[in-house]
């Protein structure tokens, strides 16, 4: 298990680079004062890693509230992801810059490719590492690639990917896909930890909530960290994102962690990459 030890704790990248393994999602949340004020709740709280996309049209609220929190831009892990229209060499260095302008900072810390569009994410690929080399943002990394889009990417690719973020949970562990990037140190990081609120209906949830008088979505994000995966659980409530990075004072026994592992069933609650709609 990676040393986990409070919220602004980070795992580094294999470029050196230190992420923070816990943050905010703002998927879902509106743009103005909605995603404002949980961002800066977030950053009140103590959390140091955002996560934003283009396509969730939230990205000028997002910079507001990291403008309106008075913690230093430096000390925050802002990370956006280029749309499948937007892929390409060309556009997704228009579409970087359009999210830079839109969040209205200098520089990203983390940009991804948000999904495996075939034929197109090599040409991204590029793009990204263009980007990178010219200090346009810290690290680069895809997001929804299955370990052959993996394979594939680099066999051209000049850089490895600094992460790849899935979606993740009980019931989707993809534990090969986990060992692949970790022997290939590309960081593994969780969407839909909750599985769209699906994890509050399981026994096994409940018992071990009760176990360890914590709530069925700090164990759950609990299991995540000591995974060693990065995951940004979202929420637009206060009270919620405070609850959920509540996670820092107890640890899963190895047996709980292997009872969560054994729920994986290879269910999805979000798109295949494989048979996604580009």
């Amino acid at each position: 298990m990676k040393n986990l030890t409070d919220l602004k704790g980070t795992f580094a990248l294999n470029n050196g680079v230190e992420m923070p393994y816990f943050g905010l999602g703002v998927y879902l949340s509106e743009d103005g004062k909605e995603v404002t004020n949980a961002v800066k709740w977030a950053l009140e709280e103590g959390y140091r890693h955002i996560d934003t996309a283009s396509i969730y049209g939230n990205e000028e609220g997002v910079g507001i509230g990291i403008k309106e929190s008075g913690v230093d831009r430096k000390d925050i892990f802002v990370v956006s992801k280029v749309w499948n229209s937007d892929q390409g060499y060309d556009s997704t260095i228009k579409a970087y810059e359009a999210s830079l302008e839109r969040l209205d900072l200098d520089y990203l810390d983390l940009y991804l490719v948000h999904w495996p569009v075939k034929g197109k994410y090599k040409e991204t690929w590029r793009a990204m590492e263009y980007l990178y080399e010219h200090k346009g943002v810290r690290a680069i990394g895809v997001s929804n690639f299955m370990q052959h889009h993996l394979e594939d990417l680099l066999t051209s690719a000049k850089i490895v990917p600094m992460v790849n973020q899935m979606e993740f949970h009980p019931y989707l562990v993809q534990q090969e896909l986990i060992d692949f990037c970790n022997k290939n140190t590309i960081q593994y990081e969780a969407w839909s930890p909750l599985m769209q609120g699906h994890i509050f209906e399981l026994d096994i949830m409940k018992d071990l909530a009760e176990k360890y008088d914590k709530t069925i979505a700090q164990i759950v994000l609990r299991w995540d960290l000591q995974k060693g995966v990065v995951t940004i659980p979202k929420s637009s409530k206060k009270e919620r994102i405070r609850a959920n990075a509540d996670v820092f004072d107890f640890v899963l026994a190895p047996e709980d962690m292997k009872r969560l592992d054994a729920l994986a069933r290879g269910k999805r609650f979000g798109p295949d990459p494989d048979n996604f709609d580009f």
